[in-house]
């Protein structure tokens, strides 16, 4: 069986596992917000950071004229609240600026056109530019995150010290196409519940048998048993 095969039986078995992702078109500027909330917290911090903020701005001019005391006010639940608040605002002025406070301008461009001017905004990523055109513009890409990054290479498909380009190459490779999305929810969902960092339930995982890294485990256990 090569990568491929194997990639789609994981989705299949992990599909079966978790519950169907649905594609839904969403704000991209919202989208946007909540992704950079998102860096370096979990996600209940980030979703009442986002609540806290969205109540009082959701659009781009609404944040770039906010006094940036409030917006560390409210997002202070996401951490770096300082840090991040100086990036939202800034970001929010350059998309007024630059195309009248409307991202959904970006995002329809040419995907690597649309990425690449995502990217030129302070404090926006590649899983922070992936995660909009995904979920925002509905584009076939496959975001990588830590639980991604750690599942991926357990299963052998990427190697230790891959970057974030590497490891978002060789999946979406892997993926037949129109299904990255639905990859990018399931595998995180897998690493969160199975595959976690530092005790990975290898013994009740669903695609145990696919992985090498639980054959692995098996060999040292009995090894040294």
């Amino acid at each position: 069986m090569d990568d491929r095969e194997r990639m789609v039986k994981i989705l299949e078995r992990l599909s079966a596992e978790f519950e169907p992702w649905k594609q839904r078109g969403k704000d991209p500027f919202e989208i946007l917000v909540q992704t950079v909330l998102s860096q370096n917290t979990n996600w209940r911090n980030t979703k009442l950071a986002f609540d806290r903020l969205t109540k009082k701005f959701r659009t781009p001019k609404q944040l770039a004229e906010a006094d940036a005391r409030e917006i560390q006010k409210l997002i202070e639940p996401a951490g770096l609240h300082q840090m991040k608040s100086g990036r939202l605002k800034r970001i929010a002025q350059i998309i007024c600026d630059k195309v009248n406070g409307d991202l959904g301008r970006v995002i329809r461009k040419p995907i690597e056109e649309a990425r690449g001017e995502l990217l030129a905004l302070p404090g926006v990523g590649h899983k922070t530019a992936d995660c909009v055109l995904l979920f925002a513009a509905g584009r076939d890409v496959l975001p990588i995150d830590t639980h991604i990054f750690r599942v991926a290479e357990r299963l052998g498909f990427t190697s230790a010290g891959d970057d974030y380009e590497a490891v978002k190459t060789r999946l979406e490779g892997l993926v037949p196409s129109g299904r990255r999305g639905e990859a990018h929810i399931l595998l995180i969902q897998h690493g969160r519940r199975y595959c976690n960092a530092r005790a990975p339930l290898c013994k009740d995982c669903p695609i145990g048998d696919l992985c090498p890294y639980k054959s692995s485990k098996a060999k040292i256990s009995r090894i040294k048993s």
